[in-house]
């Protein structure tokens, strides 16, 4: 069935298992499927949320079973889910983590690949890229799905979607930390992921998606260069390139939808789908050219866009943002940070957003992102034991679904 814009949206939260004494992660997400469902599968319905497997045995994802019109009581919904979790982990000493990446994971030692369904395509992924790394093993994030209608539709939301990409890590960022160390990005999650497919480039692109704005277009441009690409390491011709494609976003013609991927999880449910509800109004405020023309939205480069993009992923919403045709969008002029356009943007669209989510997105637009208030609450002590506190903090945080202060 196909939708309209902005008629539903799917969600998709991926969160890491860890040992509760330990606070490694624990590669037992089928142990917890099984435990649910009785005979191990890699999904499981769970009312109007779905349980799924993913590449790695120690991240496990929750999203909306089917298109929901409904974001008023999703994050909710989300929280009852963990809260089922938690207490199904319990018998192997485990709880569910949240942020964007594990602070003291090691990838090379503690990464194991799901052994089960779909498993011959993880193993694939691993032969061409070895996935024993931060960009694969060890991210966790939001997507958000939008859908179209039509090519007129698709041209809309593509060309409102590559606008507004390099600003939301400025909302999300939640991996200050890699190995024990801050590693001076607020998102070391999109940092790491602009490179874990290098050895084929044609896969992600240059994160922001190119100009193109039809179907046929999107075919030429971005699927059959992935598909020749894969080829040569593709013999058994299991890859889809729907999955293949790994931009900021990608377009789901299989399904009609924009997954939009440059999200980082945060450390509740609130937290997550009051970002997605801004994003959303941001989105449908561009879509309504309000702000500027859709010729002219068509008309940014990803070079420029990226530009943006790679200054956000680094300071999130302190990022000056010095490019001034972009600033004009907005009608902002002068020093001007990435959190400032979140303001403008917010007082725009803050009436067609609900008291539940304006809470949320206040909070996080004075308090800053998830990775500035870590780095706050870790301050100069970057010991093992201090980072494992803050971290439990988060933990009791995705628990209560309440937001982090430092």
């Amino acid at each position: 069935m196909s939708y309209q814009l902005f008629e539903v949206f799917g969600i998709e939260l991926e969160y890491m298992l860890v040992n509760s004494e330990t606070f490694k992660v624990n590669p037992i997400v089928d142990k917890l499927l099984t435990k649910k469902n009785g005979t191990l599968t890699s999904d499981v319905s769970n009312g109007e949320i779905e349980w799924c497997n993913e590449l790695v045995a120690h991240v496990v994802e929750l999203k909306t079973n089917g298109p929901t019109a409904d974001l008023d009581n999703l994050a909710e919904k989300f929280s009852e889910n963990i809260k089922e979790m938690n207490l199904l982990l319990k018998e192997f000493k485990s709880e569910l983590l949240p942020t964007a990446a594990h602070p003291l994971m090691n990838p090379e030692k503690e990464t194991r690949l799901w052994q089960h369904n779909y498993s011959k395509i993880y193993a694939l992924y691993n032969r061409i890229f070895d996935c024993r790394g931060h960009g694969w093993s060890n991210v966790q994030s939001m997507h958000i799905n939008l859908p179209f209608f039509d090519d007129a539709e698709f041209e809309k939301l593509h060309a409102a979607v590559r606008l507004l990409l390099p600003i939301i890590p400025a909302l999300s960022a939640s991996s200050p930390i890699f190995d024990g160390k801050s590693t001076g990005f607020l998102d070391s999650r999109m940092e790491v992921y602009k490179t874990n497919q290098k050895e084929i480039p044609e896969m992600a692109g240059k994160i922001i998606p190119e100009q193109v704005f039809s179907r046929e277009s999107y075919f030429e441009q971005i699927f059959e260069p992935i598909n020749k690409a894969i080829k040569p390491h593709d013999t058994e011709h299991i890859l889809d390139h729907h999955f293949l494609n790994s931009r900021g976003a990608i377009a789901r013609f299989d399904r009609n939808a924009i997954e939009i991927r440059v999200i980082d999880l945060q450390e509740c449910p609130k937290a997550d789908v009051a970002i997605a509800v801004l994003i959303i109004e941001s989105l449908k405020l561009l879509v309504s050219e309000q702000l500027i023309a859709l010729e002219d939205q068509k008309k940014w480069r990803e070079d420029d866009l990226l530009e943006i993009f790679n200054g956000v992923i680094k300071n999130a919403e302190n990022c000056q943002i010095l490019n001034s045709t972009y600033l004009d969008v907005f009608d902002l002029h002068g020093k001007t940070t990435a959190g400032e356009i979140w303001k403008k943007l917010y007082a725009r669209v803050k009436n067609n957003i609900s008291e539940t989510h304006r809470e949320s997105i206040e909070f996080l637009l004075e308090n800053g992102s998830l990775s500035t208030r870590v780095l706050k609450a870790v301050g100069e002590d970057f010991s093992e034991e201090n980072i494992q506190e803050v971290y439990q903090k988060l933990s009791v945080c995705l628990a209560q679904n309440r937001q982090f202060t430092s």
